[in-house]
């Protein structure tokens, strides 16, 4: 076992590999490369660049068509609330000349009224919805000011003062934690089992 050397011999770690053709180049590479200033790590760092120059020029435009794709449908809200897509070549009621009339007239004047109305039955169910859940959750609402117990705002109040005591040693402060902790986890069950029960 001690015999052999643990250490690879040079010869058997180096590999020379021969070509069916010769290589070689010329005097001006070889000058250019032995006097370029850049090193791997000079590449990797511009290549790195260039990488965060694409990504966030693809960001950059990405986020543009997001706002333009968003303000055209804005747009289209705002300039259309409520109205259905036109249906053909005449959209409003008109005459027997084939003149539009105007709003008010005829047939668009019953069928607005007719929107308005469902508008107004939609605003007050809503508002009648919202109603009755702001009933259920101030019934259900079952809150405790946690301020109010005196146990939580001493542990509080010393992990404060700790941390300002030990202010470039926080870990000496895991007592004055962990008392907090327990403070607060006791809350949480007396909490809890009020909500259970």
């Amino acid at each position: 076992m001690g015999q052999a050397s643990s250490k690879p011999s040079p010869s058997s770690t180096e590999h020379v590999f021969t070509a069916e053709t010769p290589v070689s180049f010329s005097p001006d590479l070889v000058n250019a490369l032995q006097a370029s200033p850049e090193t791997d790590s000079t590449r990797a760092s511009d290549l790195e660049l260039h990488i965060q120059r694409r990504v966030a020029a693809e960001l950059s435009r990405l986020s543009d068509e997001t706002s333009t794709a968003l303000s055209k449908l804005e747009d289209e809200i705002s300039s259309n609330p409520e109205q259905p897509a036109p249906s053909g070549p005449l959209q409003s009621a008109s005459d027997a000349t084939g003149i539009p009339l105007p709003p008010g007239i005829g047939a668009d004047s019953a069928s607005k009224k007719e929107d308005d109305r469902k508008r107004d039955l939609g605003r007050q169910s809503v508002q009648a919805e919202i109603d009755n859940l702001k009933k259920k959750l101030q019934a259900r609402k079952i809150r405790e000011e946690v301020a109010g117990d005196k146990g939580v705002e001493k542990a509080k109040t010393n992990v404060v003062n700790c941390l300002r005591e030990n202010d470039r040693r926080p870990l000496d402060c895991w007592r004055e934690v962990d008392a907090f902790k327990f403070e607060v986890g006791r809350i949480e069950k007396s909490f809890l089992g009020r909500v259970w029960d």
